[in-house]
């Protein structure tokens, strides 16, 4: 019994994030089973431009299966763990908020939504399938940001 991770999912469905995973697999219609720890739902079809995404405890992979999403990236399920993880010291639903803002910092500074992104960084880059990009200088980011 792994006593960390059985805490980690408690106090995902106590802060409502692994819940609002499950609505998602209803509304997306995701194929259901578990990984480990890890409620999975692959095949979801929702409009996300993601390949996969993690809610609580639950990790939606669109469009594909788990298997074919891990031929493609056989780390996924590593990087995904970790989002878990950070769900859980984000008390829940404030990690929604937290996360578009790390978004758009690293949009602001890379032009990438993950490259300067702190929980795709605290994730693993490489094993989200992300890779690393330049940072832009300050002013550079905000001169850019003046033209759009």
């Amino acid at each position: 019994m792994d006593t960390a991770r059985t805490i980690r999912n408690i106090a995902n469905v106590v802060n409502l994030s692994t819940p609002l995973g499950l609505i998602l697999i209803a509304v997306g219609r995701g194929r259901l089973r578990r990984h480990r720890h890890l409620i999975v739902a692959d095949r979801v079809s929702l409009p996300v431009p993601a390949g996969a995404m993690t809610v609580g405890c639950v990790v939606l992979v669109f469009r594909k299966s788990l298997e074919e999403a891990q031929a493609g990236n056989p780390t996924l399920m590593v990087h995904e763990e970790e989002h878990a993880w950070q769900w859980a010291y984000c008390l829940g639903l404030p990690f929604l908020p937290l996360y578009l803002a790390a978004s758009g910092w690293s949009l602001f500074r890379t032009g990438d939504r993950a490259a300067a992104n702190h929980f795709e960084r605290q994730a693993g880059l490489a094993a989200g399938g992300y890779r690393e990009m330049p940072r832009l200088p300050f002013r550079e980011a905000l001169a850019r940001l003046r033209r759009a």
